[in-house]
């Protein structure tokens, strides 16, 4: 075959795979048996082998491949992705409905209804309808860069239907049938099985490798327009129909309505009817269908005012309580956990419950053997709703909290205030396990191969002790090579995220210390009042409550961490091993760019995306997705694309490398 015809064919086979893809995700519309289908695929690999130039970024054939990635790159939103207030019943739905008619009093208010799919929320962003990275949704604010796991889910499509600039909004989700059929891989392969199959779609999107993400069987569905000046429909509705049209997946079951008392019709309706659905969902989502008094309502720091999802009430199970253990937490609190004949429950299979602490125990007069009631709050947390007393037969047992630490066997006791027992021995191996867990876990210092499986192989092999010898185990690479289930790419992999984590933002060191009280919101508090660690743990439990929403609670509890040996001990371990210890403040002379919006374009000399973004913002800027008459600058690189001839268009100010690099270097007047 002539280069000429197979160019002609390859383009073919491509228009006709991408309609094929938009009936069968899309429209549910199939027109080919999978055979079918499966032949045209073979076809356009077959071209593409034969002539490897004419395979281009968004060809089907495309969707997996690609070099394992190093991390994840951090990506700012052009727009929050803010989570949503909740609504429990009619009661609450008609005073999300009041509140919204007290801010926009003349609008007529109009409700789209759409099921709430329990997924990953994920950002997409297409630049002249080809898809050029997806994100998570992150802290709202800023999100990892998963472009290449999105790549593998089939129904993104990797080119829209018409040549348009977008941000849209969807939810990444795993079907119940491969969430059973991964865990029974997994279990066979003596791995832990995912709780649910929302866990299963996160952990599948945060994969390295885009080969795992692709053998998940992900799918996704298209709930918003994000960020997007080009478009300017009138309503919600008619947004997601739009949507449809350049192929991108949305759910069927959506409606419009015009009183609060069809929609809680509707949504009741799903109540028993969600166990039918291939997926999981955990309520419906309800938004005012006028973008224009969406845009009115406005959000609060949290939450749009202008939609709220309505939960399911928790689905309820009765089973047996086993046994009653103990387990101790990394402050060493003391929790009784309930071990429970397995029972399906909210679409898992459910085996724990946690009993909080001896005084709910008490309360709920749990024994050993009981017949109790179990839900999943929110459904995701099993808990004890009741005892079925009238089932007791007279051989149950109560339980009683130990006297000693089930892990050191220090002696517990309780402070005076509180309701759970502790203990207090620093060094007890269940409360190192879990402190560790913690400094490394997601939310903190973010080292990837360091949960609880993999912190207690490494305790177990006396390579660490504590937090600070994470930093030591880059230079003990042939130590870890000896461990079970150790391959060379996977310690390569937890040495990469240690030594990334060295550069993370000082808040979530001071979080990661694990301090009692000190959660992420207090440590970002701390970290940009005082600059840096040295100054937070030098300051008085007084100097402490002057800052904004610290309590005396807190204060203390700093304090005591700080004047703990074994604390300073420790924060010189962390100092040595180059560990970030400082942040910038606002008004401290550094920031340069404060209130400036950025946009980025192209690929720049020196600096990657990421980096440009972090410097950015310590230098008071803000990095947005899209161009508009109030950005301040466009910073371009090589293959600008439409970013640029938007800029000049409006008269935006263009720099490039060089010139981002004077703005950062210049000194406030």
């Amino acid at each position: 075959m002539k280069k000429e015809d197979a160019q002609k064919l390859a383009f073919e086979l491509r228009q006709k795979i991408e309609e094929h893809n938009y009936r069968y995700y899309v429209l549910d519309d199939p027109e080919i048996s999978d055979a079918e289908y499966d032949g045209l695929m073979r076809q356009l690999q077959e071209i593409e082998r034969k002539f490897p130039d004419l395979i281009t970024p968004d060809s089907p054939t495309q969707r997996v491949g690609g070099q394992v990635q190093a991390g994840f790159a951090q990506v700012v939103h052009p727009l929050p992705m803010l989570s949503l207030d909740n609504a429990l019943n009619l009661n609450e739905l008609r005073e999300f409905a009041r509140r919204a008619k007290n801010l926009a009093p003349e609008a007529h208010l109009e409700f789209v209804v759409e099921l709430k799919v329990d997924g990953l929320a994920v950002s997409l962003q297409y630049e002249n309808g080809l898809f050029i990275r997806g994100a998570t949704r992150g802290n709202g604010e800023i999100g990892e860069d998963i472009t290449h796991n999105l790549r593998t889910v089939k129904s993104i499509p990797l080119r829209l239907r018409e040549p348009v600039t977008v941000e849209v909004r969807g939810e990444v989700y795993m079907p119940r049938a491969s969430f059973l059929q991964l865990n029974a891989e997994r279990e066979k392969e003596g791995l832990p099985p995912f709780a649910n199959p929302r866990n299963a779609a996160a952990g599948s999107l945060r994969q390295l490798d885009p080969k795992i993400a692709a053998s998940r069987n992900l799918n996704m569905v298209t709930y918003a327009l994000g960020a997007s000046p080009d478009f300017r429909p009138a309503t919600h509705y008619e947004a997601l129909m739009t949507l449809k049209d350049l192929g991108l997946r949305i759910t069927p079951q959506i409606e419009v309505f015009q009183t609060v008392e069809e929609v809680m019709q509707y949504c009741e309706s799903w109540r028993e009817r969600r166990f039918n659905l291939p997926f999981d969902i955990d309520g419906m989502v309800i938004k005012i269908n006028d973008l224009a008094v969406q845009e009115k309502l406005g959000a609060t720091a949290k939450s749009p005012r202008w939609a709220i999802a309505y939960k399911f009430p928790a689905e309820q199970a009765e089973t047996r309580v086993k046994e009653i253990t103990v387990q101790v937490g990394r402050i060493g609190t003391l929790t009784p956990i309930a071990e429970l004949e397995p029972v399906l429950l909210a679409g898992t299979v459910v085996k724990r419950a946690s009993l909080h602490n001896e005084d709910i125990l008490r309360q709920k007069d749990v024994h050993i053997g009981d017949h109790v009631i179990v839900q999943k709050a929110g459904d995701i947390i099993p808990e004890i709703v009741s005892v079925v007393k009238e089932k007791r037969i007279g051989n149950e047992k109560p339980f009683t909290m130990p006297e000693n630490c089930p892990a050191c066997g220090s002696a517990v006791s309780r402070l005076p205030g509180e309701v759970a027992l502790r203990c207090f021995n620093a060094n007890c191996p269940a409360q190192v396990l879990e402190r560790i867990v913690h400094f490394a876990s997601r939310n903190a210092m973010d080292i990837e191969g360091l949960g609880v499986a993999g912190a207690q192989q490494l305790l177990e092999a006396g390579l660490i002790a504590d937090v600070a010898d994470i930093y030591q185990l880059p230079h003990k690479r042939d130590e870890l090579l000896r461990l079970e289930r150790k391959a060379e790419k996977s310690v390569e992999n937890l040495i990469a995220a240690i030594e990334a984590s060295k550069e993370q933002p000082l808040w979530r060191l001071l979080y990661g210390l694990g301090i009692r009280f000190v959660g992420e919101r207090t440590a970002k508090l701390l970290a940009d009042h005082y600059g840096s660690l040295d100054r937070i743990l030098a300051a008085t439990p007084e100097e402490l409550e002057a800052v904004p929403e610290i309590g005396p609670k807190i204060a203390q509890s700093i304090y005591e961490f700080s004047s703990l040996k074994e604390s300073r001990e420790l924060i010189e371990r962390l100092r040595k091993a180059g560990l970030n210890f400082v942040q910038e403040k606002a008004g401290d002379g550094s920031r340069t760019l404060q209130g400036k919006l950025f946009v980025l374009t192209g690929t720049l000399p020196t600096y990657s995306r990421s980096e440009a973004t972090k410097l950015i913002e310590q230098a008071g800027g803000k990095v947005t997705g899209s161009v508009s008459r109030n950005t301040d600058y466009v910073v371009a690189g090589e293959k600008p694309g439409s970013k640029l001839t938007k800029a000049q268009q409006l008269g935006i100010t263009v720099i490039d490398e060089a010139g981002l690099k004077e703005l950062l270097a210049a000194k406030e007047e």
